[in-house]
């Protein structure tokens, strides 16, 4: 079962890394309703996510997502324990705090140009986020790590790039015919490799038919004597 999981997540890490240009160390954005689901189930983030993710990443948060956790007061004090270890993000929103939700969706913005991976419980958020192209959710189900399949608003977005980029491709290679046009470059004229030819066999033409060999004896006729 672990191995089916891994190659599931190595699958969508790879579709992120080829078409939205992921790299290691992985940039995961945690929020406090991450680290409650962690705490309840006895998850040690450090030490679980980046075994899940087979790779090196920074755990990060931003001021507003532990303003909103210090908001909720002693029922998430063990949450905000845990979102205090991360290193602080700049958010933009210093001094005029925003909820949780609303600060994640702006640091994505519509192209995530800094590759977050967002780590959240909240499902509104983590609706609101398949519908940006190339923002990888990550949740706890139970007591599993699962980083969620590329949303269809990120596949589509894959396809366009694929094919505007052979797009330019055949541009490419009709300026390229033209300037072999002007040029007076024929394909043709273009040598291609000679075949190497192996050794010819004899002539059938020239290959004279063997005489067969007239045995010398002595020829011996009887003549009947008439008497």
């Amino acid at each position: 079962m672990k191995i089916k999981r891994y190659k599931k997540v190595n699958r969508y890490l790879n579709f992120y890394a080829n078409n939205f240009g992921f790299r290691q160390p992985y940039q995961i954005l945690v929020d406090g309703t991450f680290c409650l689901a962690a705490l309840n189930s006895q998850v040690n983030i450090a030490d679980n996510i980046p075994k899940y993710l087979q790779g090196e990443l920074k755990l990060l948060t931003t001021q507003c997502a532990i303003i909103e956790t210090e908001n909720f007061g002693s029922k998430l004090h063990g949450a905000l324990v845990i979102l205090k270890q991360y290193a602080l993000h700049k958010c933009g929103h210093e001094g005029k705090p925003v909820s949780g939700s609303k600060c994640f969706q702006s640091m994505v913005l519509e192209s995530n140009k800094n590759h977050y991976i967002i780590a959240t419980q909240d499902r509104d958020l983590q609706n609101k986020l398949k519908e940006k192209p190339g923002v990888p959710v990550l949740y706890l189900h139970d007591k599993a790590p699962v980083l969620s399949a590329p949303s269809e608003v990120s596949i589509l977005k894959s396809k366009e790039e694929l094919n505007d980029k052979l797009g330019i491709l055949s541009k490419e290679k009709v300026v390229i015919d033209k300037l072999k046009q002007n040029n007076g470059i024929i394909e043709d004229d273009i040598q291609k490799p000679k075949k190497r030819k192996g050794p010819k066999g004899p002539n059938p033409l020239s290959c004279k038919k063997k005489k067969r060999k007239v045995q010398q004896g002595f020829n011996v006729n009887v003549k009947n004597e008439s008497v």
